[in-house]
């Protein structure tokens, strides 16, 4: 599994414009709910749900929302990268400003961890988040997501 098999160009969000964790998800929920053609709402619940279990801030101003919805039949990433960082009771209390959303189908047990795993290397990936930051096109923000993903194979 690579990036790629996560991540659509339709799924990058350069300038997310959100003041707080609720909205951001909100946001996110409404790309993912174009993308997948699933409901807004029940993909917003499945991921502020998971939140209320626990913070999926990893730290270093990183957060990878994630969420197993019914009606997906493959994998949906998001990625999102906010105007300015906001609030996500993240590991080391710091503000968040790059998100990488994953949602999966229902019975995607192992994949999915897979996924969650190859993400989270990704992101801890001090480089490759400072390139993210550094460029607000869409474009730009997919090839640096998806270029990087054979080293970044799980």
């Amino acid at each position: 599994m690579q990036i790629v098999d996560l991540l659509t160009p339709r799924g990058v969000i350069p300038q997310l414009r959100a003041t707080g964790k609720k909205q951001a998800l909100q946001e996110i929920a409404r790309r993912a709910a174009s993308i997948t053609g699933s409901s807004e709402r029940p993909i917003y619940d499945v991921l502020a749900e998971r939140e209320r279990l626990g913070s999926t801030g990893i730290g270093r101003g990183v957060a990878v929302p994630h969420g197993k919805l019914a009606e997906l039949t493959r994998f949906c990433g998001i990625f999102a990268r906010l105007d300015r960082p906001i609030p996500f009771e993240a590991v080391d209390d710091q503000p968040v400003d790059l998100m990488f959303v994953l949602l999966a189908p229902l019975d995607a047990r192992t994949e999915h961890l897979t996924a969650l795993a190859l993400v989270s290397r990704l992101l801890r990936d001090r480089t490759i988040c400072e390139k993210l930051r550094g460029t607000d096109n869409a474009d730009a923000l997919y090839a640096l997501l998806t270029d990087r993903t054979e080293s970044h194979a799980a």
